[in-house]
């Protein structure tokens, strides 16, 4: 047993004995089932330093949404020297470090693919070093390259044709979430230990393709663990061994995630569920009177600015299909745990306080944990944030502890990990709705006319038979989800070998769980026009060569989103049908297949790329994110909508099923009170059913057509909004996404 003096008051015997956060964190945290009260104000630094920050923030957006680009470093772990959000102020950041030495300042991230590295940098007016630029076209392969040397004709049509789509095949792709609480229980030094003593113990016998990459894996992560600490001694911190105080936790714990962002530049850089274990350490400097409640707070406050100033550099394109300059650097608050104890903490109550201390804010994208067993005051507290700041998701634990423990994290916009036991492929999306059409048009694209899926005979009747369609919808999905996943083994190979995320896997055990993630595109249009072509009818439309891009639908049908069964059971059937079909296949590395429904706001760019649907949506309008019925379908109020998508069950999802709803104030209640109480029954009521995700908006549509008209208001500086599975600042939208963004379903009635 390692004695570590730091360890003074903590209880157990596990954690100690092996890498255990879990364990110490179940023997040593203290529920809290109070209301709000002892919460603190921001003090003078937080404001000072967020004043800063918030200037910053404004010349950024006067730029045209970049402040400052690095054009000379690649940038590491120890790239940098160290950066502060001012250097008058420094020495009043309670949490230090940045990814570059200035704030906001984007990195020069060429690992994952030199061609969007560099068009992320002149389409704002940068230019890199020529010599990177030969490096890293002359001498060094970078993960997109290698990808596209690989791919088939046919995967490159597939793509090209947005057919599968949003793939991460020209950055990294995210979703792995470090254990980065263990630089704080353990410090680095002992990390080393375990790693060296997990090489040492593999490749006993005989040196086989996975012994050798195992060792060669291992030996990147005790070199990410050994630069954390040059980084942090940099700043004038030694993380050798553990924290011994709450600042240091906090502080120790951040250098953890800020190695991971320093060297990936994910489409998810997920912080973790941090809180519980955070406030160990507060309330043990609490009780030795170390520190004051507004010290506490000022602690959460500055950790969570730093999260609200991660930032990519990305191209256009990126921008495009991932709208608003989002990280989705995700937090995890609440939760219940195995034994049956609840983990919210007065530091869960603080995460959510900073939302009032320093304002609304997409970043980090907090997400609470949600039972119906919660206690009633974090419940009411985090309803009140939500209606204030729409700054604040749900997840359901109740459906998804069974399957990940109570140590799990949102690795993304919704899917979970078991926080260091496991990582996740992130794969994007297959369009089904596309599938749909494909399946209609013999594989041709009705876009571009091009062949893209198999030559099947397309189907030549004048209007649409159910039981046809279904018999060709199906073989077309086979033929889908086997490129699909073939397009991913071929990614994820890539990445291992040329974007390894040694960093984040440095925190996370060696005999690691992988699951493969896979998701699902334009899901409530399938389940609609499925519908028409079944209890109306549906005529078909076809150009001078015959291919069908449009349809007239006579009569009416029921559609998803209404609680009818008839509609509702049709989405249950294509979940459980296209996540059967990717099972069928070979996925990289043993992984595990999961899938989701989640489009974010790339369903703009998804819905662009797809033709006119049976159910009445026309050729190129966005695509219903995702789980949400189409727009306008919903017929009934919130509450029958909400019934619809909790009939989708997450075990056939479990990388989630993303259901953005949006409000008017009026429609919670006349008082603030009413309001509260109609929304935490709401969630009782829809979580209970096992519903899995929820977010919520409550402002009215009149809110959103004046931000867009008048974005230089102050009031909509900060005016964020909940979208699929993340938050974004409304203004940062094209307008394009606004549009769309005001063109969905406001609920007047529950």
């Amino acid at each position: 047993m390692v004695n570590f003096d730091q360890w003074d008051g903590f209880e157990g015997r596990l954690w100690k004995e092996q890498i255990d956060v879990r364990d110490f964190i179940q023997n040593n945290y203290t529920p809290y089932d109070g209301d709000e009260s002892f919460l603190a104000d921001p003090t003078d630094a937080t404001n000072k330093l967020w004043g800063e920050l918030q200037k910053l923030q404004k010349a950024e957006r006067a730029k045209g949404g970049v402040l400052d680009m690095d054009t000379d470093i690649v940038s590491s772990i120890t790239s940098h020297k160290p950066g502060y959000i001012s250097e008058e102020l420094k020495d009043l950041e309670q949490v230090v470090g940045l990814q570059t030495d200035k704030p906001l300042k984007r990195a020069f991230m060429p690992y994952g693919g030199i061609q969007m590295a560099e068009k992320s940098l002149t389409e704002y007016g940068y230019e890199v070093n020529p010599e990177l630029h030969k490096i890293f076209t002359e001498y060094h392969k970078t993960h997109n390259q290698a990808v596209f040397d690989a791919y088939t004709p046919e995967m490159r049509a597939a793509r090209k044709n947005k057919i599968v789509t949003g793939l991460p095949d020209t950055y990294g792709r995210g979703r792995i979430v470090g254990d980065y609480r263990r630089v704080a229980l353990y410090g680095i030094d002992h990390l080393i230990a375990e790693k060296e003593a997990d090489k040492a113990n593999c490749g006993c016998g005989v040196m086989t393709d996975d012994v050798i990459r195992q060792r060669e894996e291992l030996q990147e992560q005790i070199n990410r663990l050994k630069e954390m600490k040059v980084m942090a001694e940099s700043y004038g911190f030694d993380i050798s061994q553990p924290a011994k105080t709450a600042k240091e936790a906090f502080q120790w714990t951040y250098f953890g995630y800020l190695a991971a962002i320093k060297t990936q530049n994910g489409a998810a850089m997920s912080i973790g569920r941090v809180c519980t274990f955070l406030d160990i350490y507060v309330e043990r400097d609490l009780k030795k009177g170390i520190i004051t409640e507004e010290e506490a707070q000022e602690l959460v406050d500055h950790l969570i600015m730093k999260f609200r100033m991660v930032k990519f550099a990305r191209c256009n394109s990126y921008n495009q299909l991932f709208s608003g300059d989002p990280v989705w650097a995700t937090i995890d608050l609440a939760g219940i745990g195995v034994d049956g104890r609840s983990m919210v903490t007065k530091t869960d109550f603080r995460v959510l306080h900073t939302l009032e201390n320093m304002g609304p804010s997409p970043e980090p994208n907090i997400t609470v944990l949600y039972s119906s067993k919660l206690p009633e005051e974090f419940k009411r507290y985090a309803a009140a944030i939500s209606i204030r700041t729409s700054s604040v998701q749900y997840e359901n634990d109740d459906v998804m502890k069974p399957v990940w423990g109570d140590d799990y994290a949102i690795c993304c916009c919704v899917s979970a990990t078991q926080t260091g036991k496991e990582m996740q492929f992130f794969g994007a999306r297959a369009n089904l709705a596309k599938c749909l059409l494909y399946a209609i048009n013999g594989g041709i694209d009705e876009k571009s006319k091009v062949q893209v899926g198999p030559a099947y005979q397309r189907i030549t009747s004048e209007y649409l038979d159910y039981d046809e369609v279904m018999a060709k919808y199906d073989v077309m999905m086979d033929w889908l989800a086997d490129i699909y996943v073939n397009i991913l083994n071929l990614i994820q190979y890539m990445h291992d070998k040329y974007y390894y995320e040694s960093a984040e896997l440095a925190l996370i055990d060696t005999d690691v769980r992988r699951t493969f993630a896979t998701g699902i595109a334009g899901f409530s249009h399938v389940i609609d026009s499925l519908s028409a072509i079944k209890y109306a009818k549906v005529k078909t439309i076809r150009d001078e060569d015959g291919i069908v891009v449009d349809y007239e639908t006579e009569g009416d049908f029921p559609r998803y989103g209404n609680d009818d069964d008839r509609a509702d059971e049709i989405g249950v059937w294509l979940l459980k049908t296209f996540i059967e079909k990717i099972k069928k296949h070979h996925t990289y590395r043993d992984s595990e297949p999961t899938t989701s429904i989640l489009t974010i706001t790339s369903n703009v760019v998804y819905g662009k790329a797809t033709g006119a649907m049976p159910d009445g949506r026309k050729a190129g309008e966005p695509l219903s994110p995702g789980a949400n019925p189409s727009y306008g379908a919903e017929k009934s109020g919130l509450l029958a909508s909400l019934n619809s998508v909790a009939k989708i069950p997450y075990v056939w999802a479990l990388d989630g099923i993303s259901n953005t709803q949006t409000m008017n104030p009026d429609a919670l209640g006349h008082s603030e009170d009413e309001q509260v109480t109609n929304l935490v029954q709401s969630m009782d009521g829809y979580f209970d059913q096992g519903a899995h995700h929820l977010n919520v908006n409550v402002f009215g549509i009149e809110k959103l057509q004046d931000a867009m008209e008048h974005p230089e208001k102050e009031e909509y500086a900060n005016f964020t909004i909940r979208v699929s599975g993340y938050a974004v600042k409304f203004i940062d939208l094209t307008r394009e996404q606004q549009l769309d963004v005001i063109s969905r379903t406001f609920h007047a009635h529950l």
